[in-house]
């Protein structure tokens, strides 16, 4: 029997609205959830001859428009990546680190711009000082910040508009303000209860005591300052001019270690992305000192199996990627760190005789603890654009946990990054502090090649999630052949230590029960969290259309022309 609509009940709520929708009732425009739907979310892939897709609108209409003046896709991705860095402080900054892949022709380049520790970084002090772990806040977790070295570097090598034009719609937005969306006004309220103690942190992004909520306007006049000498020297004022001055002189005030020399010796590195086959696809990841070759690993295992012989989303094939995961992260988390002081490259890591020893220990009947250790979450924002001569960038960039340290360097609007927290004290570990060195990272812009000649560029944030995330979907992609959007999608899991799993809601009851029956010790999120990532895929098919996906789970949003 149906209900009838508009009559109300004994209780004076009109019969058939759902209890969301209830909640909303007689609240102000300005204080309902902005994220709060009570309706299944289908989103449909978008299609155009040019593309750009990021985690905040503002940012992804920010590089559309420099793709309609007559930019390539690297003007594009520059320019979100500043102005993202503008609008959505609460995952990313001026202050933070990136990776980026680009795609010219058939060749696909490789860019770290990840941070160093300072020349006069001292493990054995800070050892003394904490014991086994750095802190994950303050000074002693900042490195030197790396994402203007990577705009700068990808304008110079490949952009074709003037570096300062790039920047237009980031300084726009610091100047005269932006409104702030429904996903950044959440995760800028979970911050402000962890930084608020901070002065200047309270100064800068709290104004008026509190995160600003969905819709309100807010302007950041020291960091408008700070992006105008950036664009008129293409990022050297950073790490040579006034804002580097400001930066160290900061640092040397508050007892710190990063020096002018430190950021003068920063450079970003171009490198040889690394690659690896599962069925008919190639993945290309990123080197270490991230983890882009855990993926590799853990798709190679799964190409020693036939995933496709159990249906999408079936116990039997998740088992089989959650193993190949835990394995691939057992095997490899403790090896890797800053490649100097690696014990082997990536080639041997990935050795066909460790592949097919990990791939037989796999029990289709019974969860393993390999005995992997995950590290802690992050904050992250990931975004792709793709011109119409098929120029694609993959790029990614990130100020670690949240806003990071929750150092806010005075007169520049620049919230630091925290990525030192990710340093080893152990003196044996190759992720060791040391003066230089690069701490692991978790952030990885990730690419693919289909035998059908379609190619894709693609990420997901979430920290530790985000390898776990590329073998997801790339599993779905080329065992499964579900189309992008419905990758993006689909529910997902995340392993943790020993047999723990955690899933999104989205599986069926029967399958969350099988999965526990073989020993997986489940947690069942009611909802989908930031740690469960915000995926984009940008996909080019063989004919030259763009085929784009986005994240319900964020603010994400595709601009087309």
């Amino acid at each position: 029997m149906s209900k009838s609509l508009g009559r109300a009940g004994a209780g004076g709520v009109e019969e058939g609205v759902g209890p969301a929708l209830q909640a909303e009732a007689g609240l102000p425009i300005e204080q309902q959830d902005y994220e709060a739907c009570p309706y299944p979310v289908e989103l449909k892939p978008v299609v155009g001859e040019r593309m750009v897709i990021a985690t905040q609108p503002l940012a992804a209409q920010a590089g559309l428009r420099m793709l309609e003046r007559g930019g390539n896709a690297v003007d594009a991705a520059i320019a979100a990546a500043a102005t993202i860095a503008v609008v959505e402080p609460t995952n990313n900054g001026i202050g933070g680190d990136a990776y980026a892949m680009v795609r010219q022709g058939d060749g696909l380049h490789g860019l770290n711009a990840t941070g160093r520790a300072g020349l006069r970084a001292d493990a054995a002090d800070m050892r003394a000082r904490y014991g086994e772990r750095l802190p994950q806040r303050g000074w002693d977790s900042v490195t030197t910040p790396g994402a203007v070295s990577a705009w700068a570097a990808l304008s110079a090598r490949y952009g074709s508009l003037p570096f300062a034009e790039l920047l237009g719609p980031a300084l726009h937005y610091a100047r005269h303000g932006f409104r702030v969306s429904p996903g950044v006004a959440r995760k800028w309220a979970e911050q402000a209860r962890v930084l608020g103690g901070q002065e200047e942190f309270r100064r800068v992004f709290l104004p008026e005591g509190a995160a600003p909520p969905a819709g309100a306007l807010f302007t950041q006049p020291e960091m408008a300052e700070t992006l105008e000498r950036i664009a008129a020297t293409s990022g050297a004022d950073f790490y040579t001019g006034y804002t580097a001055r400001l930066l160290a002189d900061h640092a040397a005030a508050s007892g710190a270690c990063l020096t002018q020399e430190d950021l003068a010796a920063h450079r970003a590195d171009w490198v040889e992305v690394l690659r690896g086959r599962y069925r008919d696809t190639i993945l290309s990841e990123m080197p270490p000192n991230g983890l882009g070759v855990v993926a590799l690993y853990a798709l190679a295992v799964l190409d020693r199996l036939d995933v496709a012989r159990h249906p999408v989303d079936s116990a039997p094939s998740l088992h089989l990627q959650i193993e190949a995961m835990k394995l691939a992260f057992a095997r490899l988390a403790s090896r890797l760190g800053d490649p100097r002081n690696m014990d082997a490259d990536a080639a041997a890591l990935m050795s066909r005789e460790n592949i097919e020893q990990d791939a037989a220990r796999i029990d289709p009947r019974a969860a393993l603890d390999p005995g992997q250790i995950l590290p802690a979450a992050s904050g992250t924002v990931y975004l792709a654009a793709g011109d119409a001569s098929g120029m694609m960038v993959s790029f990614i960039q990130s100020n670690y946990m949240g806003f990071g340290s929750g150092i806010v360097v005075p007169g520049t609007g620049i919230a630091l990054q925290n990525r030192g927290a990710c340093f080893s004290l152990d003196p044996g570990s190759p992720a060791r502090l040391a003066p230089g060195a690069r701490p692991l990272h978790t952030i990885l812009p990730g690419f693919l090649e289909r035998a059908d000649g379609s190619v894709a560029a693609f990420g997901s944030t979430g920290g530790i999630f985000q390898p776990q995330g590329h073998v997801q979907l790339t599993v779905r992609l080329a065992a499964y052949g579900q189309q992008p959007q419905a990758v993006v999608d689909a529910p997902r899991f995340k392993v943790g230590n020993g047999r723990r799993l955690v899933l999104e809601p989205g599986f069926a009851p029967d399958t969350v029960r099988a999965l526990a029956d073989l020993g997986h010790e489940i947690t069942q999120r009611e909802t989908s969290t930031w740690d469960f990532g915000g995926m984009q895929i940008l996909l080019r098919r063989n004919d030259g259309c763009y085929v784009g996906a986005r994240d319900a789970r964020r603010d994400s949003h595709v601009a087309v022309g």
